[in-house]
């Protein structure tokens, strides 16, 4: 069995942030797992296979003020997901 890892880089970061305000705004709620098309490693791409990550918030209060900005728009939860990204962690499913 392969433990969750922590995503700490940068750039895929940046694009599950976006996934997650995407997929909060889809479903009207704060989002506890999300998915992202698998990258490459080499060869064709398989656009059926998704790689899955778990949605950690550290703070109630965080989730709260998500919630809140949801129906506000995609602007104002994407300003809301910058502002608390520090308390917003997302973990690879092994």
């Amino acid at each position: 069995m392969v433990a969750n890892v922590k995503v700490t880089d940068p750039e895929k970061l940046a694009l599950l942030y976006e996934r997650f305000r995407d997929v909060c705004l889809v479903e009207k709620e704060v989002w506890k797992e999300i998915f992202m098309p698998r990258e490459p490693a080499s060869g064709p791409v398989r656009t059926n296979i998704q790689d899955r990550y778990t949605v950690e918030i550290d703070d109630p209060t965080v989730e709260d003020a998500l919630d809140a900005n949801i129906p506000l728009g995609a602007a104002a939860l994407g300003a809301a997901i910058q502002e608390y990204r520090t308390h917003i962690s997302f973990y690879g499913k092994g």
